[in-house]
This record gives structure tokens, sequence and C-alpha cells, in this order.
């Protein structure tokens, strides 16, 4: 990990980041899924990314499903030796927002759902949905 990806996460910590994309929620569970062990990132990457929506007026928008499905899939993927630019290369589909790697995961009306929003879910589609 290199000192512009721990400059990153600090930033946005700190409440420095005005502008927060897919690929920057990718790099973000990456960095602390190589900071600490897997629980610990999730528990920092939520907290992080609920004071992030808090402020800019998006609480509704935070999905725990998709959150903790994400920091489980970059942990999987994960090998503990790579750059985040290597990690991005080898991993395109994580970058994909649309389709998603969710959409393989879960049927629509889960993902959609209350309940997938306000906790974790496991994946229920079958044969890729």
């Amino acid at each position: 990990m290199n000192a512009a990806d721990v400059a990153f996460a600090r930033a946005f910590e700190r409440g420095e980041v005005e502008e927060f994309h897919h690929a920057d929620h990718v790099r973000l569970a990456w960095v602390y899924l190589r900071e600490q062990p897997l629980l610990g990132a999730i528990g920092q990457f939520t907290e992080a990314l609920q004071r992030f929506a808090a402020r800019h007026g998006a609480s509704a928008l935070y999905h725990e499903t998709i959150t903790w499905a994400y920091l489980l899939l970059i942990h999987e993927r994960m090998s503990g030796e790579e750059s985040f630019e290597e990690f991005r290369g080898a991993n395109p589909e994580l970058f994909r927002w649309k389709p998603s790697v969710i959409d393989a995961l879960y049927r629509p009306e889960t993902i959609a759902s209350e309940r997938a929003r306000r906790m974790f879910v496991l994946p229920d589609a079958r044969n890729g949905g």
C-alpha cells in the first residue's frame, strides 16, 4: 500500500473528500482491509461511510447489504501483496457499477428491500440471478 492510498483514507475520515464514487468505495475498503482484519475493516468502513452520507444529506442511500457484500468480495480477492492498481486490474468486475457483481448474487427484490438496506442479508440468487 502506498502513501497516497493511506492519505486518501485519512482525508476521507477527516471529511475532506467531497466526491466519493464507486471506485473510491472500493479503494477505501481495500485500504481498510490492508490495515486490519476483516471485522475491524467492516466496522471502520461502515462508520466512515455513514458519516460521509450524513454529512452530505444522503443517509438514506446507505445500504448495509451492498456495503458488506463488497467488503467481503474485496477481502476474498486480495492477495495482500498487490498494489491497489494491480488489484483493480485483476478485478475489473468489482469496479463496474451497472451491472454490478451484486446483481449476480442477489435477486432484485431482495437487494431493493428495506431489510437488506438495514442489515446484511446473505446472497440469495441461484445460478447468477
